[in-house]
């Protein structure tokens, strides 16, 4: 089957993937099971760590439709292959939100294809069949439908998604729930608020399952067989296998037992992380909840068997929601940390229910979790408490369950992450090929070798597989992970929590850090400054405050006291802080209806807001005959709120209406953004000199809210007002005024962001506050410099036969005299030797809705924007995740500091997301800081680049390791001998085990320097490093060799060899050693070689183990120490002064004392050779002149600090950077090509004057083009 049927799956989505329909073949499945007992079941292995080639070699392609099995494989970069079994299913219909009763009036013909899941063929039957369903569901409902054929539906279940074949769209879909209706709000109220029958719901759940979020906790033989089947593990046993051959048993044991802990370890840890993973979700999953039925009945069920569609009963003292469900009516006072991080309590009211013919389709939009998620209860949420009128239950539809729901979406992105791409894990695999291949030379070498001196066959198959095995180290993913454990543990010692410990090392390399503004640079509440009235289209002057007699009766005071979504809880006053702080200023009392009052009343006010009596002005005195009431009665002044409009970020407002007691007329009040109620408001109460008053405020750092009001018509009654829209109550206000609140820095903010800049990484603000407020506190807290530019792009969209376009302005221009500075666009970035474009360094600034037009219609200016945007104001949270991608899409290793409360997306897309928050681990991002501050931040990316120069040092060791221990033993292979077991065993386990585990125990470096350690393994300095290590390895192991041959004293040796004169010594151990030393293995060759070999793996270690500028110095590294220590002692000690039954149990032979001293001075000659090649040339020389291309310092716009090793002379500097890289070198990374591309671009950046507009097909290969206004 061509082409043409791959179909894609979840198309847009981050979850796309291509599919392929085969179905299995019997002679092929044959042939396989005769490969698989031929090649004594590797072929299995191997088709199971390859399912395309399991799919491909068993089974022949169809069609999606008549598929068996479907090869699945992801669009991202990965291209990960999955397989996928499709299954049938026999069904009374083919549509889950197909009314069975209609069904079976008409029945539909066998031949008939299955009816597509499309939202026109729905009907919706609410009529009750009195039937209870005992036997199984799909039965019992095909027996009480028996008058027409069951459907078959074709399904299959990939990550916990089941995707039904859709005949109209001839693809696999998934479904999601009521959403896939596309209900409008209105029909929502009308035909699905009255509930589900029981068959409808046991039909319906045909199709979506049990409403659980079923986390399976593998059993432990699973987890065993998953890992043991690892190709490192199966390579291990070979190699256990092939030593027990060669009766190596006690180096077999050991790596058996090695292996043993590390499987051991591993399952321990995917348990645990199962375990609670499934706690976590278990806690509050089932609980029993009451469901309309759609005779009016309720029922009490199982909140497992809530379909989409069933009319959920929400319990007055609160639940833990088991579903997503709309509300349809009351209210509802949410607690939604579990999905934000955020412990503020949310409001939700019930979905509008816009009445048909008003304002034509735009009220009524379709429903979507998304855009109503003010009336969405999410499932894992807590709801606190619930509001209602007269005895009317609050009641949800359900909309979506299991793992369709936002908890069982968030759960699915930890069950199946995505794989972090690394290129140290590449590197690793590349590398492992390499020792691979040099394993081959040594495979052949030994194979010649051994058939030119007639070794008897079964000798040269071990020897030559054994060469193979010592090469590729056992311990190596044990010790690959220590790092990274112990970076945890240090993490977590400073309050940081990490639940994907594998991006530890990912951190070492962020150069770009993503901020939120609110809570994260600035204290999380703001404090009232002031306020500014507006009386009769004018400002009046600002106000400290509103708690005045003489204001306590206008209107600026009811709208600040009545427009909030602030609740009590337990008798405390909690909601928005900001809300909070301004109702606190105005010291007003809020009540609230208690239930009794609610159920007396028929019309109750839910919430009455009241000023102090000692606000208002006294009153005359009661005349006795005055009725007493009456009197108490006319004199209140209190507001009822009666109903909310909640705050949107989209539409950046919030509003309510209220009722003044006693009042016939309603009123509506508004809050929000400035720009926003300003174009809401009638144009004469808006002051002339708005734009300028809210200007300087926002230039100075202030956050800044409006208020307006509106006097409603008579004819809006208390029910017309449960019911109106939005957009009738939001228009021609009246403007009240500016309410100033002062948002100040945390004061670690500025030290940490110059730490940040100093050590060249970028700082960029993501917020959904104002645009000029940003820019102030972008300025305050050092991310903009006083003397730099900023650029505001304006961008607007299409429209009236007009393309996009942008205009620029600069915000406000720089002084006269301000300085000009180099852009960092240094040797160390692009290997230029030209002189540096000197000018003045610019920052872009934009908010969402620029973002978005410029993301659409403008791609490859994006790129450029991103380059050097610093300020990204009122940004959605989607777009804030958008931000981050693009600038991924530049290279750039983004971090994202966040609260956590609208920047999920962004926390989890990011190389590095933290949130500050204080739950102990917050799902929604891979780091979680106790400390309130971004001072985490530099922490963070300092242990990050510790752990990450740990794994680069344990690399590069092991590798090491395996090459010295390769080179031994092909040397002693050319005479025929080998390295005894005891020997193998005391150099892996007394030196390589001890060593790799206390040498990734250097803690970080104190602070963050300017250099970025590599990327990746095949880089020049850590390749250079590596060999020329090997090079001086093989050397001296080579002189030991063909030295000790060369000494007068040198015969073969025997067991009656007596080169040390112990002749008394001699008869004792002639007997055993004759049958012992069938391998060779003692003679003066083995003995010199193991020597030397022992230090080289000590010498290699020190001087791999590097501290500064990354680690803490290895000194003060105290087990590594006194590992090394103690283990240069023990050898010098059974070199210098024998031990009989050391040297027997290592198979050593004595040698003349001379020899060990020329040994020793091989090893001190070694030694000083290492560590100047390491530390003198690789680290001064190399690190400094040639790679030092590698440390992409971004194009920051802070002139690079000074190193303290900067006194380099430059001519040599630029004279060996041109001999070492060639003049036309393209930097790595591609916002540096582009920095490069841009310095020499005359129209850039955009001059004050200038709009760019969209051209509609670019010839050129641009998008844009620029204009100067005239």
């Amino acid at each position: 089957m061509e082409k043409e049927d791959i179909k894609v799956l979840n198309k847009g989505d981050e979850e796309e993937m291509e599919l392929q329909g085969y179905r299995l073949c019997r002679w092929r499945l044959a042939l396989v099971g005769l490969g698989v007992l031929c090649t004594g079941g590797f072929l299995l292995l191997l088709l199971y760590w390859m399912p395309e080639w399991c799919v491909k070699s068993t089974c022949t392609r169809t069609t999606a439709r008549d598929a068996e099995v479907v090869l699945l494989r992801s669009t991202d970069e990965f291209r990960r292959w999955f397989l996928a079994k499709v299954r049938v299913m026999l069904a009374p219909g083919s549509n889950p939100f197909h009314s069975l009763e209609t069904q079976t009036t008409s029945p539909s013909s066998p031949s008939s294809p299955s009816c597509p899941l499309s939202p026109d063929s729905t009907s919706l039957a609410n009529g009750h069949t009195p039937h209870a369903s005992d036997s199984s569901p799909a039965e019992e409902l095909i027996r009480r439908f028996a008058d027409y054929q069951p459907t078959q539906i074709r399904y299959f279940t990939f990550h916990s998604t089941k995707y039904y074949w859709n005949d109209e769209v001839q693809n696999f879909e998934v479904l999601n729930g009521l959403e896939d209706l596309q209900v409008s709000c209105s029909t929502l109220h009308s035909e699905h608020s009255a509930g589900l029958t029981r068959n409808q719901q046991e039909y319906r759940k045909l199709f979506f399952g049990v409403n659980e979020i079923a986390v399976k906790v593998p059993s432990v033989f699973k987890l065993l067989i998953k890992e043991v089947l690892n190709p490192f593990y199966i390579f291990q046993l070979f190699s256990v296998i092939l030593w027990s051959a060669d009766e190596y048993y006690y180096y077999a044991v050991a790596i058996v037992f090695m292996s043993v802990i590390s499987i051991a370890t591993s399952l321990y840890t995917i348990k645990k992380q199962y375990v609670m993973l499934h706690d976590m979700v278990a806690a509050h999953s089932i609980v029993r909840v009451s469901v309309c039925r759609a005779n009016n009945d309720i029922e009490e069920i199982l909140s497992t068997d809530l379909v989409p569609g069933d009319v959920i009963v929400i319990p007055s003292n609160g639940t833990i929601m088991p579903c997503d469900a709309v509300l349809v009516s009351g209210t509802c006072i949410v607690n939604e940390s579990m999905l934000t991080g955020e412990s503020v309590p949310v409001t939700k009211t019930n979905l509008p229910n816009p009445v048909p013919g008003e304002r034509g389709e735009e009220a009524d939009g379709a429903y979507s979790t998304e855009e109503h998620k003010r009336h969405t209860l999410f499932c894992g949420t807590h709801v606190i408490q619930t509001r209602f009128y007269t005895g009317e239950l609050v009641k949800a539809v359900v909309v979506r369950t299991g793992f369709g729901t936002a908890k069982g979406q968030l759960v699915r992105s930890i069950l199946y992450p995505k794989p972090t791409d690394f290129k140290l894990y590449r590197d690793a695999y590349l590398f492992l090929l390499c020792l691979v291949a040099v394993a081959g030379i040594g495979f052949v070498y030994s194979i010649v070798l051994s058939i030119m001196n007639k070794v008897p066959a079964k000798t040269i198959i071990i020897e030559s597989l054994d060469i193979i095995t010592i090469t590729v180290p056992p311990a190596l993913p044990a010790a690959m992970t220590a790092g990274i454990v112990y970076a945890q543990r240090r993490l977590k010692h400073i309050g940081i929590f990490c639940i994907s410990p594998q991006r530890i090392n990912i951190c070492g390399q962020i150069n770009l850090v993503c901020f939120d503004k609110t809570g994260t640079l600035t204290e999380d509440g703001l404090d009232l400054w002031g306020v500014q009235r507006v009386e009769n289209g004018s400002f009046h002057l600002s106000e400290e405050n509103a708690y005045k007699e003489n204001l306590v009766k206008t209107q600026f005071v009811a709208c600040m006291a009545t427009c909030h979504s602030l609740t009590k809880i337990e008798g405390q006053l909690s909601g928005d802080p900001l809300d909070l702080k301004m109702f606190e200023a105005t010291g007003w009392i809020l009540e609230e209806a208690t239930e009794e009052e609610t159920a007396l009343h028929n019309r109750i006010m839910p919430t009455v807001v009241r000023p102090p009596k000692q606000l208002l002005p006294p009153e005359p005195a009661v005349s006795p005959e005055q009725d007493m009431e009456l009197y108490e009665l006319s004199s209140a002044y209190e507001i009822g709120i009666v109903r909310q409009f909640p705050f949107s970020s989209a539409l950046q407002r919030m509003s309510v209406v209220a009722r003044l007691l006693g009042e016939k007329r309603m009123d509506a009040y508004m809050k929000g953004a400035p720009e926003v109620v300003a174009s809401l408001c009638k144009k004469e109460t808006v002051p002339d000199n708005f734009a300028e008053v809210l200007e300087s405020y926002t230039k100075q750092g202030f956050r800044v809210i409006a208020l307006a009001h509106r006097r409603l018509e008579s004819k809006v009654s208390w029910h017309k007002a449960q019911n109106i829209s939005r957009d009738h109550i939001e228009k021609n206000m009246e403007f009240l005024g500016l309410i100033i609140m002062q948002n100040k820095l945390k004061t670690e903010t500025p030290g940490v962001l110059q730490d940040l800049h100093r050590a060249n990484i970028r700082t960029v603000m993501v917020t959904g506050d104002n645009m000029l407020t940003a820019i102030s506190v972008a300025r305050d807290c050092g991310m903009i410099p006083p003397q730099d530019t900023v650029i505001i792009a304006d961008a607007l969209p299409p429209h009236d036969g007009q393309s996009a376009k942008i205009i620029w302005r600069y915000a406000d221009k720089p002084s006269k005299t301000s300085r000009l500075e180099e852009i960092n666009i240094s040797l160390e970035d692009v290997c230029h030797v030209d002189e540096p474009k000197r000018q003045e360094l610019y920052h872009f600034a934009m908010n969402g809705k620029s973002f978005a037009v410029i993301a659409e219609h403008f791609t490859d200016m994006l790129q450029k924007l991103v380059l050097h945007g610093t300020v990204f104001a009122r940004m959605a949270p989607d777009q804030k995740t958008q931000l981050i991608e693009a600038l991924q899409g530049v290279d750039y290793f983004v971090g994202m500091c966040g609260d956590g409360a609208n920047d999920c997306g962004a926390l989890k897309r990011a190389h590095g997301g933290i949130s500050l928050s204080e739950l102990e681990a917050s799902v929604a991002s891979p780091f979680t800081s106790r400390t309130p501050n971004i001072s985490c931040v530099p922490s963070l990316i300092r242990e990050g680049r510790a752990a990450l120069i740990t794994s680069f040092c344990v690399f590069k060791f092991m590798a090491l390791y395996s090459i010295i221990q390769y080179i031994s033993v092909t040397l002693l292979y050319s005479i025929l001998s080998n390295l005894g077991d005891f020997q193998f065993l005391f150099i892996d386990i007394a030196i390589i085990l001890l060593i790799v585990f206390t040498m990734s125990l250097n803690p970080a470096w104190k602070e963050l320097v300017s250099r970025r350690p590599p990327s990746g393994l095949i880089s020049g300095p850590l390749l250079f490093s590596v060999l020329t290590q090997i090079l001086i390895c093989l050397g001296f192991q080579t002189i030991t060799f063909l030295w000790v041959r060369q000494q007068p004293w040198y015969t073969v040796w025997t067991p009656l060899s007596d080169v040390c004169n112990h002749s008394s010594h001699i008869n004792m151990s002639d007997l055993n050693d004759t049958e012992l030393d069938d391998h060779n293995i003692k003679n003066f060759e083995n003995t010199s070689l193991f020597y030397v070999s022992c230090f080289q793996y000590l010498i290699v270690a020190i001087v791999f183990s590097k501290g500064k500028p990354f680690r803490q110095p290895s000194y003060k590294n105290w087990p590594f120490v006194l590992s090394a220590v103690g283990l240069y002692a023990f050898l010098l000690f059974i070199m210098f002064h024998p031990i009989e039954s050391i040297d027997k149990f290592l198979e050593i032979v004595c040698v003349p004392f001379e020899w060990r001293l020329k040994l020793s001075l091989i090893i001190l000659v070694n030694a000083a050779v290492s560590v100047v090649v390491e530390t003198f040339i690789i680290d001064i020389v190399l690190w400094k002149l040639v790679f030092s291309r590698d440390k992409q310092g971004s194009f920051v716009d802070t002139p690079a600090a000074p190193t303290p090793q900067g006194g380099i002379d430059l001519r040599a500097y630029k004279c060996l950077s041109w001999v070492c890289c060639p003049r036309k070198m393209t930097p790595k990374a591609r916002y540096m090509h582009l920095a490069q591309e841009l310095s020499v671009d005359p129209d850039w950046p955009p001059k004050p004057t200038t709009t760019t507009e969209a051209k509609p097909c670019p010839e050129n290969g641009s998008a844009y083009q620029i204009m100067i206004n005239s």
